[in-house]
């Protein structure tokens, strides 16, 4: 299905341990995660919060597992803080994942975002970005990906529940103000699926544009719980509102003929990230591997 070297394919250090909640995973060692993604059979990973930043010490522990890095995420504030606090900020991610050898650099306005809050429901108080704070995201996202430029790396915007751009309308909005040479696209099934999106629309209509996939599966009854309960993005997750693909309701197959059918080259992240004490992370590890492999043949 896919072409030689077309996909590599990887997978986040989320389901041992979690940025956003520490206390999901904290006896789970950087050791463990690296190893046991290894042994599933992944290439790669993202960075996690236990990953060391010294950067020799990193390769070497990574080299020794054959493992690369494809990304890390960035938190950007273009939408509410001076563009030179971000900017600051990127450069160093920038430089750090460079120096890892990544293309991309996965970016996300937190802006105004719930999706780090505890107790604010998800879906009645996600953020609305005014046409000034547009304005804003768009010209800071286009310096950015000037400063991704310079080390011959993209960003690639990442769509996510509980912020600014989450929606069919707000990509597409996203995509028509942004210049494709400077803005690429993340495409993350879970969170579209989450979402109410249509994954498929939103993968052939930017496909062009998308360099860097997320592959996340939903639990389709802890997400109308989430609805039903007025709960937040962190509780979902706890509740195991996402899980790898080939666990949850989504069929990963249309997706995969249409990117194997495309130009795309790049990674495959299986990112699913669930309590590790009531989802082991290496049998979820080896469930998503086979359910690809079988799927789509990589």
């Amino acid at each position: 299905m896919f072409k030689e070297n077309q996909i590599k394919l990887g997978i986040a250090p989320i389901g041992w341990t979690n940025d956003d909640m520490p206390e999901l995973g904290g006896e789970n060692t950087f050791e463990q995660c690296i190893s046991e993604m290894a042994l599933a059979g992944f290439s790669g990973s993202e960075v996690g919060n236990k990953y060391p930043r010294d950067i020799e010490q990193l390769k070497k522990a990574l080299a020794l597992r054959n493992l690369q890095i494809a990304s890390a995420w960035f938190s950007a504030f273009l939408t509410t803080k001076p563009l030179e606090e971000t900017a600051a900020d990127f450069i160093i991610h920038r430089d750090f994942l460079y120096e890892m050898g990544a293309k991309v650099i996965v970016v996300s306005e937190q802006g105004h975002s719930i999706q780090g809050l505890m107790d604010v429901p998800l879906f009645t108080n996600k953020p609305v970005f005014s046409e000034e704070e547009w304005t804003k995201l768009v010209d800071g996202l286009h310096y950015l990906g000037g400063l991704a430029a310079e080390k011959d790396m993209k960003i690639v915007y990442h769509h996510h529940m509980g912020t600014g751009v989450q929606t069919t309308e707000e990509i597409d909005k996203l995509m028509k103000l942004t210049d494709p040479n400077l803005v690429s696209l993340l495409f993350d099934s879970g969170h579209l699926v989450f979402s109410g999106e249509d994954p498929l629309t939103i993968l052939k209509k930017y496909l062009p544009r998308i360099k860097h996939v997320h592959l996340k599966d939903i639990r389709q009854d802890v997400v109308d719980r989430v609805k039903r309960n007025g709960l937040s993005f962190l509780q979902a997750v706890k509740e195991g509102a996402f899980t790898v693909p080939g666990d949850g309701g989504i069929d990963f197959s249309e997706m995969f003929t249409t990117i194997a059918s495309s130009d795309y080259q790049g990674w495959f992240v299986v990112e699913a990230e669930q309590d590790p004490v009531k989802a082991n992370p290496f049998e979820y590890a080896l469930k998503a591997r086979q359910y690809i492999k079988e799927k789509s043949g990589l």
